[in-house]
């Protein structure tokens, strides 16, 4: 059991005394004072000289390897990429190209096609305009026959109505006279009387 007494002289801690047998391996007599400058070891800022021949050592190492093998592979590949993305371009621009081609041939084509349909649809118009004239006039010309026939047949049922009533009024005025006179009349004269009073009741 020892007791140590310390003072503090400039931020520099001093011994003062000690009572005790020993003081890390000192023998101090009761009484004693002593002055000693503390061991304050190696700075924590300041390297060794190891340290820095260990750390210029992996530098020129790294950058051995960097320039003998990660610059050239970085150059490669960037170079890759470069040629890479030239070749993306140039595939683009030829997909474009061909894709206005295509385009431009699917227009014309379109434009062939509307071409050939309005040509179609003006060929068939005039075909149809055609057919409904002909028709047309047909219908005409069989409405004009049926007329004409009905005309002829008005007419000759006319005549014939004509001649059955001259033939009628005939035989009726020959018996009229025959029954005043008491004589059959002659049949032309007869027949001539009304001719002419038909001929003069068409007139009027």
């Amino acid at each position: 059991m020892h007791t140590v007494s310390v003072m503090v002289e400039g931020g520099v801690p001093v011994l003062v005394h000690s009572t005790g047998h020993s003081l890390d391996g000192l023998q101090v007599s009761q009484g004693e004072s002593s002055t000693t400058e503390p061991d304050e070891g190696p700075s924590p800022i300041t390297p060794e000289g190891k340290e820095l021949l260990w750390g210029l050592g992996a530098f020129l190492v790294l950058l051995v390897a960097m320039r003998l093998y990660l610059v050239p592979k970085l150059k490669e590949g960037m170079q890759r990429r470069y040629g890479k993305v030239v070749s993306d371009l140039e595939h683009a621009e030829e997909m474009r190209d061909a894709a206005r081609l295509e385009v431009a041939k699917y227009e014309t084509q379109l434009a062939a096609v509307r071409a050939e349909a309005a040509g179609r649809i003006d060929a068939a118009r005039q075909v149809l305009d055609r057919e409904r004239t002909d028709r047309i006039n047909e219908a005409n010309a069989a409405i004009a026959a049926r007329r004409s026939a009905a005309a002829s047949e008005a007419e000759a049922a006319r005549i014939a109505v004509s001649a059955s009533m001259e033939d009628a009024v005939e035989s009726v005025a020959a018996r009229l006279i025959e029954l005043s006179t008491g004589r059959r009349p002659d049949e032309a004269t007869v027949r001539r009387a009304v001719a002419e009073l038909t001929t003069t009741g068409a007139r009027a």
